[in-house]
């Protein structure tokens, strides 16, 4: 199930702790009433995802390898599918500090067991280093979680620091030609890889065009301009339902300033909508009515892997721009502190485009695909069923490619994300694709 041993101790540790420094870079400026108050009945408390990261760790880095755990009376209180988001604030939370404490001494506790494990030769769970990551990815997919909280929240006090944006560059062509012909989707040599993301198997498809960057806020607004949620033609039936109950009129956080004027609200603070940007925190509807709207359509996730891992040669690539580090990319920041804080203009990392010239396909917004969220033959669930089993159906949309808010350990060609298609609070865009 796994694949070879990847990483030393030393090096499982380090993804460990810079986690934890992501987490605690987000909370520690945080006034109380940011961390303690649920701002969203589709969103936790803050308090809750930060004793939730370290329960699964007390679970999965302690009790799961026979360790003793360190507080297994809170695993009713911090489980997610015991407890709906919307009814979590009215639990027996830890408080803060009490949650902070509790992080920390179940780290300390698994540090030291991890100097016990046998990489190599262990069970499942440890060989290449498996649970160590799958504990690491999950608290940083907790922190982007967070950061949709305080976004929701709209309090400028939880705006974290923040990096100037980088610059963008034209971007041309404006589509990439995929070629018909079979390649290999999913992975079984990745010993990070979640069960969704196994084993790897072959899939034929036609030849496509796929946009080169993904849709802009200005190609969006056109859009918007042009009538296109007053028309339900470009709608699906589901997508137009949704329409009229949303009342919906534009992409979330986006604010009317005059005819053709936008503004975009971003953790509390407005600003002049950029129209560089990847439009973010549309819905799977939304997204697919622009495509209609384009003369386009959405890709499947086996198109958008093939653009973003596979190369005319046949080689699979586990980032875009190859297996080389992100900053070779010139794609992600280190860590939460050097975030901008959204999607990084169209253009502005040539040097990450995949082996078709797609580019920006990592690590600025997630993009919505037409396929449902399905396992693939041969799945088979592990560690636990809850991770992917239980969520395979039709009424999930998948979303590949991660976020500017999704940490490099996370975000990879084959990471399957996804939510139902009206979500729109998720930094969520997308890119468009047609038949050659």
């Amino acid at each position: 199930m796994r694949g070879p041993a990847t990483s030393s101790r030393a090096q499982l540790a380090a993804q460990l702790e810079q986690a934890r420094r992501a987490s605690l870079c987000l909370v520690e400026p945080l006034p109380e009433r940011l961390l303690t108050g649920q701002h969203s009945p589709l969103m936790s408390p803050l308090v809750w995802d930060l004793a939730h990261v370290a329960n699964y760790e007390d679970q999965w880095l302690l009790r799961a390898l026979g360790l003793p755990g360190v507080a297994p009376q809170l695993d009713q209180v911090y489980d997610a599918f015991r407890h709906p988001r919307p009814t979590r604030s009215r639990l027996p939370l830890l408080g803060p500090g009490q949650a902070r404490r509790y992080m920390d001494e179940v780290r300390g506790r698994a540090l030291e067991a991890l100097e016990g494990q046998d990489l190599e030769g262990g069970g499942p769970l440890v060989q290449g280093g498996f649970v160590y990551a799958m504990v690491a990815q999950h608290e940083h997919q907790h922190d982007e979680t967070m950061l949709a909280s305080l976004q929701l929240s709209g309090d400028p006090a939880g705006r974290p620091p923040a990096a100037p944006p980088p610059t963008g560059r034209p971007v041309r062509p404006a589509e990439v030609l995929v070629e018909a012909g079979p390649f290999v989707m999913g992975t079984d040599s990745d010993p990070f890889a979640y069960d969704n993301e196994r084993p790897a198997h072959q899939v034929e498809l036609g030849a496509f065009w796929i946009d080169t960057a993904p849709v802009t806020n200005a190609a969006y607004a056109a859009f918007v301009e042009d009538g296109g949620y007053d028309q339900p033609r470009w709608w699906s039936p589901a997508g137009w339902e949704w329409r009229l109950a949303s009342g919906a009129r534009h992409p979330q956080f986006w604010h009317r300033e005059g005819p053709g004027s936008w503004s975009l609200e971003r953790f509390g603070a407005r600003s002049e909508l950029a129209g560089d940007e990847p439009v973010q925190h549309v819905c799977f509807h939304e997204a697919e009515a622009y495509a209609a709207w384009a003369g386009k359509r959405l890709p499947s996730e086996a198109e958008w892997e093939k653009a973003a891992s596979w190369s005319p040669s046949g080689a699979k690539r586990r980032l875009p721009w190859g297996d080389q580090p992100w900053e070779l990319g010139g794609q992600q920041r280190a860590n939460l502190g050097q975030a901008h804080l959204g999607p990084a203009p169209v253009g502005a990392y040539p040097g990450g485009a995949s082996a078709y010239g797609a580019q920006q396909m990592l690590g600025d917004v997630w993009e919505w695909t037409a396929s449902d969220f399905l396992a693939y033959p041969g799945f088979c669930a592990f560690p636990y069923r809850e991770y992917s089993e239980v969520f395979f159906a039709s009424s999930y949309k998948v979303l590949r490619g991660g976020s500017w808010a999704t940490h490099p350990l996370v975000a990879r060609c084959t990471f399957r994300n996804w939510d139902f298609p009206v979500r729109r609070h998720i930094f969520a865009g997308f890119r468009c694709a047609r038949d050659a």
